[in-house]
């Protein structure tokens, strides 16, 4: 018995995360300077990439857009680890200089507010 309401509870909660993608509700539209007030938010930041890198000596191989100043002063910076580059092609080259949008959840790294992107479809150039 014990097992079956485990398994309703799970029906459930994965009808209701169904219905919520199906009908996504607005997403807000911020600034890279703002998103330092939304962490913890899913919204979508918008900036100039300024200083992209492909940090392919380090660990995880990430590629970091970092928006309206360059690295260290970066406002806010979206990553895509290694594991999801290859969707993405080259971002470092394709986003530089770029007007975008990205969109997902912003986390904090090192007291700086950061995205990690996972889908090209999370980036928008404006």
């Amino acid at each position: 018995m014990k097992g079956r309401s485990i398994l309703v509870a799970f029906l459930v909660c994965l009808a209701a995360s169904a219905s919520l993608a199906a009908s996504p509700a607005k997403t807000k539209t911020i600034t890279a300077e703002q998103a330092k007030r939304h962490i913890g938010e899913t919204a979508k930041v918008c900036g100039q990439v300024v200083s992209p890198h492909y940090a392919y000596k380090t660990g995880g191989h990430p590629t970091f857009l970092n928006f309206d100043r360059p690295y260290p002063h970066q406002v806010f910076t979206a990553v895509i680890w290694g594991s999801d580059r290859a969707k993405f092609g080259e971002p470092e080259k394709q986003y530089r200089n770029k007007h975008i949008c990205v969109t997902g959840f912003i986390s904090v790294f090192k007291g700086q507010p950061e995205m990690v992107l996972h889908s090209p479809r999370q980036v928008k150039e404006k």
